[in-house]
């Protein structure tokens, strides 16, 4: 899974593609760490994502979670295919806390 992270002079962009799962977990994580550690808005895009599973969904609904906590402005930069909102309600997070 590719991440493209880039960081502007007034936020942080991550741009997901392809399959979210347990193998690219650390980089994610990684990615989204380093993001809240700049204190800018994060916004993180699903639009190329072909499949995400429950690790990926942790570790957004906990970065987001995290961001909250700090003040820090964190939302997906655009909307969720519809197979990954599929996915969602699979795993239980209908009601994902990332606003779209």
């Amino acid at each position: 899974m590719p991440i493209t992270y880039t960081q502007g002079d007034d936020s942080v962009a991550i741009q997901l593609e392809g399959v979210v799962d347990i193998v690219c977990a650390a980089e994610l994580k990684k990615s989204l760490l380093d993001a809240l550690n700049s204190g800018k808005p994060v916004r993180v895009s699903l639009d190329q994502c072909t499949d995400f599973d429950v690790t990926g969904f942790q570790l957004l609904w906990a970065a987001a979670r995290e961001a909250k906590s700090q003040h820090i402005d964190f939302a997906l930069a655009s909307p969720i295919p519809p197979p990954i909102l599929d996915s969602l309600k699979h795993v239980g997070f209908d009601n994902f806390p990332v606003p779209a």
